[in-house]
């Protein structure tokens, strides 16, 4: 292949029944194209102890059955314009494009992932691969995929360049832009330029009613969202730059990473984390599982427990694709956070 290089805040007894599946309730079963075939340990997370919650916002937008237009001629964000022709067999850089990928009816093209695939999709892929800046030109030639679309300048530009040199189509789509520009790129990647811009549509609707719920409230609650990557392996805060602080701003939250300075995924200090003094501790589904449950999570940060989201026991839990990453499962999230939020008792 050539390379030519005004919402109103909901009540609160109804904001808590949707956004929060409270621990003693019944864990209602997983969505269809959810993270349903998870390590063990997420399966007996469902089972969360008292006082933690589930936030979670349900199905993510979708448009399936559409016909895709190829060739495709798009720019990627490391400024190359490169034409696609065949996305049969795709070669994905991260969860995100494939939450979009999903979202198109394009989840069974998902031909090579990141070993550290969160979604159903990724591990069905017949392939999975180290994604990272060292990865190699000649191991992605090897799986012998169609098209290669990755999601990060810092990580893939140069794997990209090295990929259309030998004629193969490589496209990135920049993990650090917003959501709704995202879900467009990676569906014009694929042929459908068209249903990217509903969908991309559908997702900025739902943030700006996280944002005017956000914003109604006047709550601004403390949050830390915290991972067990990040940082050679260590347990880390969500910092600046990463989607979830973004998506914690958008739903009227402060996030603790970015107050600290924290950049990307970093660790914080045990005295740091007291300091910051969190109302909401967030983890995601699969980043609990990796903890090892609560006992781990406590065990990674043991200091949590002293401050204020510690002492209330109030940790809330989230699925990856609604928090971790910028992609079309974003606006339900955040819409689901903003609503939780709103819902905190008075500081």
């Amino acid at each position: 292949m050539k390379t030519m290089v005004s919402v109103r805040l909901l009540p609160l007894a109804m904001a808590m029944a949707v956004a929060l599946t409270a621990c003693g309730g019944t864990t209602p079963p997983p969505a269809a194209g959810s993270d349903a075939a998870a390590p063990q340990a997420a399966a007996d997370a469902t089972a969360l102890p008292a006082g933690w919650a589930r936030v979670d916002g349900g199905a993510l937008p979708a448009l399936v059955g559409q016909v895709a237009v190829l060739p495709a001629k798009v720019q990627s964000d490391d400024g190359a314009e490169v034409e696609v022709d065949d996305t049969s067999r795709i070669i994905v850089g991260g969860d995100d494009v494939i939450a979009v990928l999903d979202a198109l009816g394009l989840g069974k093209q998902v031909f090579a992932a990141p070993k550290n695939t969160t979604t159903a999709s990724g591990r069905a892929a017949p392939h999975q691969f180290l994604f990272n800046r060292t990865t190699g030109v000649e191991g992605v030639l090897s799986l012998q995929g169609s098209l290669f679309l990755g999601n990060s300048l810092r990580r893939h530009t140069e794997l990209a360049q090295k990929l259309r040199a030998v004629g193969e189509p490589a496209v990135v789509v920049d993990d650090l832009q917003p959501a709704p520009d995202k879900v467009r790129k990676i569906a014009a990647a694929v042929g459908l330029a068209d249903a990217g811009v509903q969908l991309a549509g559908q997702v900025q609707q739902q943030l700006d009613e996280a944002a005017a719920i956000g914003k109604a409230s006047g709550r601004a609650a403390r949050v830390i969202h915290v991972s067990a990557t990040g940082a050679g392996g260590a347990p880390t805060v969500a910092g600046a730059d990463s989607a979830s602080a973004k998506l914690i701003a958008v739903a009227g939250g402060v996030n603790i990473g970015t107050e600290a300075g924290v950049a990307n995924y970093s660790a914080l200090s045990n005295e740091g984390v007291v300091a910051a003094a969190p109302e909401v501790i967030l983890v995601t589904e699969h980043d609990l599982a990796l903890f090892g449950g609560a006992d781990g999570l406590w065990k990674a940060y043991p200091t949590l427990k002293q401050t204020p989201a510690g002492q209330a026991n109030r940790v809330w839990v989230m699925p990856d694709v609604q928090l971790k990453y910028a992609s079309v499962g974003s606006g339900v999230g955040a819409l689901a956070l903003a609503k939780a939020l709103a819902a905190l008792p008075p500081a």
